[in-house]
């Protein structure tokens, strides 16, 4: 059995995640995947801190992603202080100490990929630590070759005709690639290049006749909608996504996607664990032509097995 969860923009529900073992004000999260929905690898959500907010000094026992969807927030870490905005995302490692608070004039929201699943049963592998240093934050720097943790995204880096190098913010590199291929194109963010080890997290645009067959992973999948619409089916439900919804497709799951509108369809990404390096796509397609050519063939769907063997001996 497999399974897949879909959340709506119009049932947000932002609350004060009930297990914080540190201290907060203001700062509100909305769940959209969780060990409750039978999630192995990821705890995917938004999250909301008011201007004054704050989220207290913790470490947890998974890594965890970000992409700031809107507003400005401040990220403390042992190594500095950052004043993060719209487009920044990055990655906390596993015990890495690390807090927020507020840094703007409006509530900051941005996501969060959690990997492995938070686990209720042992204090969603969270703990408290000592406050970190109150520092004057810095905005980051992506061409500063120590930056190891962070990255920025603007939708101008979808084009693939807008990727010459006067107009890349970093030099040319593979941390500068897109995927294109059928309609479709792809953008890294969070990967093993960036430090990650139990996750990814990536854009994804469909033109007006991208389309994705029928398929499946090794791994499960989420995927946040920040443009446009697309038509969407899992295990043989369809359903239409819009700005602010979201999806999660677990282990098996087998799904699809085109585009709903006449624009771009645009959402945020992420996979865990990482895809192996051969077969993280699994195409229904493909496989029902083999089929296909064996029946052609006249190749009956059982091959002698006991007749090979019987032959053998």
């Amino acid at each position: 059995m497999t399974h897949h969860v879909v959340r709506r923009a119009a049932d947000a529900a932002f609350a004060v995640p009930t297990q914080l073992p540190y201290p907060s004000r203001g700062f509100t999260r909305w769940s959209m995947v969780g060990e409750e929905d039978g999630s192995v690898h990821t705890g995917f959500g938004v999250c909301e801190l008011t201007p004054h907010g704050t989220a207290g000094a913790h470490v947890h026992s998974y890594e965890e992603s970000f992409h700031l969807l809107s507003g400005t927030v401040v990220l403390d870490t042992p190594e500095g202080s950052y004043l993060l905005e719209e487009g920044d995302y990055g990655l906390l490692p596993t015990g890495v100490p690390h807090a927020w608070r507020g840094g703007g004039d409006t509530v900051a929201r941005w996501a969060d990929m959690l990997a492995p699943v938070p686990r209720a049963r042992y204090g969603h592998d969270t703990q408290a630590v000592p406050d970190l240093p109150v520092r004057e934050p810095v905005r980051i720097d992506v061409r500063d070759p120590r930056t190891r943790s962070f990255g920025h995204f603007e939708s101008v880096q979808m084009d693939p005709g807008k990727q010459s190098q006067d107009l890349l913010s970093v030099s040319a590199s593979m941390r500068t690639a897109l995927l294109v291929y059928s309609g479709i194109t792809v953008k890294m963010m969070v990967d093993a290049d960036l430090g990650a080890v139990a996750s990814t997290m990536f854009m994804v645009q469909y033109a007006a006749d991208g389309v994705a067959g029928a398929h499946d992973h090794p791994f499960e999948e989420t995927y946040l909608i920040v443009e446009g619409a697309v038509d969407a089916t899992f295990d043989g439900e369809r359903y239409r996504l819009g700005v602010g919804d979201a999806a999660w497709a677990g282990a098996g799951c087998v799904h699809g996607f085109s585009n709903a509108g006449t624009g771009p369809v645009r959402w945020l990404e992420t996979q865990a664990p990482q895809p192996p390096s051969r077969h993280s796509y699994r195409f229904a397609r493909d496989w029902d032509h083999l089929r296909d050519v064996l029946g052609v063939l006249g190749v009956p769907e059982v091959l002698g097995v006991p007749e090979t063997r019987e032959a053998e001996s």
